[in-house]
């Protein structure tokens, strides 16, 4: 190789990296030893160098924004099954999954018996959401309420809270497992109020929404979280027994 090719290499480099076009500049030698076999046309290899970088830029914003996302492990809902019989069917399954009731700011409720899958489709709708290029974000009450009471004194608690606000679609898994203290109860009708007709909740739950008083431990403050919340909303009841005590594994065998 002449210096002459090194030096408009290197120069081609530093372009890419002034424009951060860096899996050009990182895999380089590859795309040109690729372009040197296949003998594209001018117009062909850069096509396929842009192509290339722009889908390398949206693998990794997909990748990005599933870390964000907060999703459990196995949450495609590819895989659902059907058999077990939660009440959950292909058709209903697929109209949640087309995500329409998203961009008109709907909410869902899943209730019902642990182990129904509950958690299971939330998740798989967040993500989803996320292969879709929405913002979303999946979490339990606990994680949330967490972010509520400390967003004021740690900075990537005010970080997280602010993703929140930007989300499209926003999953409270398990809002009815722990009750709220006072200020707890006012921190999450404040942040209800902050998402309502802006950003579509799934919340899933092993209470019906009468029964919710229990949580919040004060009527008109219940009564004012679920006027928001179910103004439009779908409630979407399983049952049927638990998934994962009839599919349960062990790891101890008998001689």
């Amino acid at each position: 190789m002449t210096m002459t090719t090194e030096s408009r290499i290197n120069e081609l480099l530093k372009y890419a990296n002034t424009l951060q076009l860096s899996y050009l500049a990182a895999h380089f030698p590859e795309i040109l030893h690729q372009a040197q076999v296949e003998n594209p046309t001018y117009l062909e290899y850069s096509i396929n160098t842009l192509k290339t970088e722009v889908d390398v830029r949206r693998e990794r914003e997909i990748v990005r924004r599933i870390k964000r996302a907060h999703l459990p492990r196995n949450c495609d809902l590819d895989k659902f099954d059907f058999t077990h019989g939660s009440g959950m069917t292909k058709h209903r399954l697929g109209q949640l999954r087309e995500l329409l009731w998203v961009d008109q700011a709907y909410n869902i409720i899943l209730m019902g018996p642990s182990g129904t899958g509950k958690t299971y489709i939330a998740a798989g709708l967040i993500y989803d959401a996320v292969m879709s290029r929405r913002n979303a974000m999946f979490g339990t009450m606990e994680e949330y309420v967490r972010i509520l009471r400390t967003k004021d004194s740690l900075p990537k608690s005010m970080s997280a809270y602010n993703r929140i606000l930007r989300c499209n679609l926003l999953c409270i898994d398990e809002i009815t497992l722990m009750p709220l203290k006072r200020e707890e109860a006012v921190a999450f009708f404040n942040l209800i109020n902050a998402l309502h007709e802006k950003t579509s909740i799934i919340i899933t739950t092993n209470k019906a929404p009468t029964e919710w008083v229990e949580i919040f431990g004060d009527e008109a403050l219940t009564s004012a979280i679920l006027d928001r919340v179910l103004f439009h909303c779908d409630v979407i009841k399983l049952d049927g027994s638990s998934y994962r005590m009839d599919n349960r594994s062990g790891f101890l065998k008998d001689k």
